[in-house]
């Protein structure tokens, strides 16, 4: 498991076409990808199993915990990004929901884009 961000403070200023925002990159594929998004409730669990390919979980709203053991936890909010490789064993749970966007492909290497937290 590895932590990267994509806050505001990771982004750079776009200002081409008369443009004023900030851009925080993710991650670039030439291959396949899935993206999805996940809503956790009140209490929410995305129970422990092993990724089928390289995953990428994008924390956008509310907050959470994340544990590769089931034994360790570490706190997760907006602006996180969590990778795991294929096969890692791994678990999300939140008792105040979160919402989160889930990039899967064989190709997912974050750390080209986004700075490790």
């Amino acid at each position: 498991m590895k932590f990267f961000t994509f806050n505001k403070e990771s982004g750079k200023n776009i200002s081409k076409f008369n443009s004023d925002f900030i851009m925080s990159r993710i991650v670039q594929t030439n291959s396949a990808a899935s993206i999805g998004c996940m809503h956790l409730g009140k209490n929410g669990l995305i129970g422990f199993h092993q990724a089928v390919g390289p995953q990428l979980l994008l924390i956008v709203s509310g907050e959470g915990l994340v544990s590769i053991d089931q034994e360790e936890y570490y706190k997760v909010q907006p602006g996180d990004a969590v990778f795991w490789e294929k096969d890692e064993w791994h678990e999300t749970k939140s008792d105040n929901g979160l919402t989160a966007i889930v990039i899967e492909s064989e190709e997912l290497n974050p750390a080209d884009l986004m700075p490790s937290k």
